[in-house]
């Protein structure tokens, strides 16, 4: 009787064992976006998506390890259609999805609600837009911001107001959305520290465009400026009322009148240097490399222009991803920890959280608009 003995190379052996291990140590970590991808700033809700799916397909080319173990990072999205229930709904879903971090949401209004829902389950969330302080002021330990909030960026506003365009009287107007009151208010604040004199405030609603009564009102007052706390789709028709009664106040506004549609809604109505508005968020000379070669990055995989917010889409998947590096855990618990004091380099700047979750050094973007073009005043704190 004869046995024959099989060897198997040694080689052959190495290789299954490393191909094993590599398969065994592989983990799928789960990311969200939520934004509106429906609905008429559906085109901003895209422009995050695409920032954070660009972050995730970058790492995943990279070949991420975070203990041990290779990485490969998997985006779902959802879409709140700016509506706060459909946002609620959506967070749960993420939530029952067992998501490990969570870009979003766009708006103020979505933010909040959704926010209780991360914080209940303990899932970091960063939103690359939402500006309405209260977002951060609940006391949820995983909710942040990328972005300036309505007290910066409001209470800038209000100082320049004073400080630059000399404006000693000033009238408020605000939608009464979450966005609009809120910026509103922090508006207001800074402008009365200033030493302007608040000589009227009126509210309105988002979907109105028939200001007639309110801009009569407030020309009696003579106001020096006045301030909107609103969208571009009633900026527009408030610049045309304006003209039509014969007021020559300066309009001022945040980043939600600050748009390129302006012009066009405000037709020959909007003339030079009348509209002073800020963007939360911006970059100082030093980083506008990086922020230009990530563009041009965007640009070449989307085959159009960034829209707005989605190198802070992008800044913020990543940061969270970097929190997971530096804590060497996917565990939101274990990584919570290391992104609340994260110092990491992006697109957009430095990201780095106070205690309450916002921005430290937010910077802000002040606009006007020249022969019907947006143009830049300067980037500031």
């Amino acid at each position: 009787m004869s046995f024959k003995t099989h060897l198997i190379p040694l080689s052959a052996v190495i290789a299954l064992v490393f191909s094993s291990s590599a398969f065994a140590q592989e983990e799928v970590v789960k990311l969200a976006h939520v934004g509106p991808i429906t609905g008429p700033i559906a085109h901003i809700g895209k422009d995050t998506e695409n920032g954070t799916r660009m972050a995730v397909e970058e790492l995943n080319a990279k070949g991420i390890i975070i203990g041990g173990k290779k990485i490969k990072f998997e985006l779902l999205t959802e879409d709140d259609a700016g509506d706060p229930k459909q946002g609620t709904a959506v967070a749960q879903k993420l939530v029952d999805a067992k998501v490990q971090g969570v870009v979003g949401h766009l708006q103020s209004g979505t933010t909040i609600p959704a926010s209780k829902i991360y914080y209940d389950a303990g899932i970091p969330q960063i939103s690359p837009a939402s500006t309405n302080p209260k977002y951060t002021q609940q006391g949820f330990n995983t909710a942040f911001r990328v972005v300036a909030n309505d007290g910066q960026l409001g209470g800038a506003l209000g100082r320049y107001a004073v400080a630059t365009l000399h404006a000693k009287n000033i009238a408020v107007i605000d939608d009464r959305t979450a966005y609009g009151q809120g910026l509103a208010q922090e508006f207001t604040k800074g402008a009365k520290a200033a030493g302007a004199n608040i000589v009227a405030t009126q509210y309105t609603n988002d979907k109105a465009t028939d200001f007639s009564a309110i801009l009569t009102a407030i020309k009696a007052k003579k106001p020096d400026v006045i301030f909107f706390g609103g969208l571009d789709a009633g900026a527009g028709p408030m610049l045309r009322q304006m003209k039509q009664l014969g007021i020559t106040a300066k309009l001022m506004g945040g980043d939600a009148i600050c748009t390129t549609e302006l012009p066009k809604l405000a037709g020959d109505a909007l003339s030079d240097d009348q509209v002073v508005c800020a963007e939360a968020g911006g970059i100082q000379e030093a980083g506008k490399p990086a922020l230009d070669a990530y563009k041009a990055a965007f640009k070449k995989r989307y085959g159009h222009e960034v829209i707005i917010y989605a190198p802070y889409a992008y800044d913020a998947l990543m940061t969270l991803v970097d929190a997971m590096q530096k804590a060497n855990s996917t565990d939101p618990k274990k990584y919570l920890p290391a992104l609340a004091k994260i110092s990491h380099k992006g697109v957009t700047g430095t990201i780095s959280f106070d205690t309450k979750g916002d921005m430290k050094n937010a910077t802000l973007t002040l606009y006007t608009y020249k022969a019907g073009q947006r143009t830049i005043i300067g980037v500031t704190k």
